[in-house]
């Protein structure tokens, strides 16, 4: 299966952000060719107007100077691609300290949170870039994570749990379980105990 990357200013705005999220450019050159990879064609002086108008800047990174985009969220500090394994110790973190439970159903995996924290948990996914994953949509406390491969959510459903696992083994004394992952008895139906008719 082959992605389609729409061409319109705003997709390609978003995929110029992704890229620089995710990878230390140089040069618009270089981003020009890696948007050309995905099919998007752009000259450079339209790829210098939509750096313009995300507010990319160059910033010095290890005697490089590479281009990084503001954070989310209306916060003006550039923010640079994360270093090769920064993203998924991130992921590895919060997927220790927020994931409950996981489930799937052919390419589609719900990940349960505690309340409030389904955005951060995805933001990690997507932000540690996994192949086998097309992305994620964030409620309050659900993740739905979209599997690439159409029979693909068993087992990345699986690697979430292990990954959640194995950070609570490692930082916790209590339990090599996190909370929620572990089978269980079935809650039993609520009844209204003061009715005794």
């Amino acid at each position: 299966m082959t992605s389609q990357l729409a061409t319109s200013r705003t997709a390609r705005h978003r995929r110029i952000v992704e890229l620089l999220e995710t990878r230390r450019v140089r040069s618009q050159p270089e981003l020009a060719r890696l948007l050309a990879d995905d099919g998007v064609a752009v000259t450079q002086t339209t790829l210098s107007r939509d750096l313009e108008e995300l507010g990319a800047v160059k910033i010095r990174d290890a005697g490089d100077l590479v281009y990084a985009v503001p954070a989310e969220g209306g916060d003006p500090t550039p923010r640079l691609a994360p270093v090769n394994g920064e993203g998924a110790a991130r992921l590895s973190r919060l997927a220790g300290e927020l994931l409950v439970s996981a489930d799937a159903s052919a390419n589609l995996v719900v990940l349960r949170t505690p309340p409030g924290a389904a955005q951060f948990l995805a933001s990690a996914i997507d932000r540690s870039a996994p192949t086998d994953v097309i992305g994620t949509i964030a409620g309050d406390d659900t993740v739905l994570l979209i599997a690439r491969d159409p029979d693909g959510g068993a087992a990345v459903a699986e690697r979430m749990l292990r990954l959640s696992v194995s950070v609570a083994e490692s930082t916790g004394p209590t339990s090599s379980t996190p909370t929620g992952l572990a089978a269980g008895p079935t809650p039993s139906p609520i009844t209204d105990e003061g009715d005794s008719s």
